[in-house]
């Protein structure tokens, strides 16, 4: 039994959608193998769910190669201090800090831009920010209504 199918085994059935989606996802589709497990750890280790990221990261080192395991996990790394910086300077409404400049260290990007193909790399990041943006959305909204 892969890792995947271990988790999903422990999901309730009152979170039967999720388990069911779970096993959807991960299914081959429009996006390559490649794509397809760079944009499931991206989302695992955005969702800062360990048993989650343990077990995608165990399966798709069976599918894809080491190094793409380590491209998404540098792409999410990359996408979280991004979320981070300009969250921050967004939320804390100061002219100053817009006007700052951000000199985050990506050198990462540029390896990876030279080394593999730019469409695995890019698809994973985007993910990534998009789960921590929902996340933001739904941390705003419970702030502004208990307040």
């Amino acid at each position: 039994m892969s890792a995947i199918e271990t988790l999903r085994s422990q999901i309730p059935d009152s979170a039967r959608d999720i388990r069911l989606n779970l096993q959807t996802v991960l299914q081959p589709g429009s996006l390559s193998a490649a794509q397809r497990w760079g944009v499931a750890i991206a989302s695992a280790i955005a969702a800062r769910n360990s048993e989650l990221r343990d077990a995608i990261c165990a399966d798709a080192r069976a599918e894809v190669d080491e190094a793409l395991v380590d491209d998404a996990c540098a792409a999410a790394a990359l996408m979280a201090m991004n979320n981070v910086y300009y969250r921050f300077r967004h939320m804390s409404g100061k002219a100053i800090y817009s006007e700052l400049p951000a000199r985050l260290r990506m050198n990462r990007i540029a390896s990876l831009w030279e080394a593999r193909s730019t469409s695995n790399f890019s698809v994973s990041p985007s993910v990534r920010s998009m789960v921590a943006r929902c996340a933001f959305v739904r941390t705003k909204r419970s702030l502004s209504t208990a307040g």
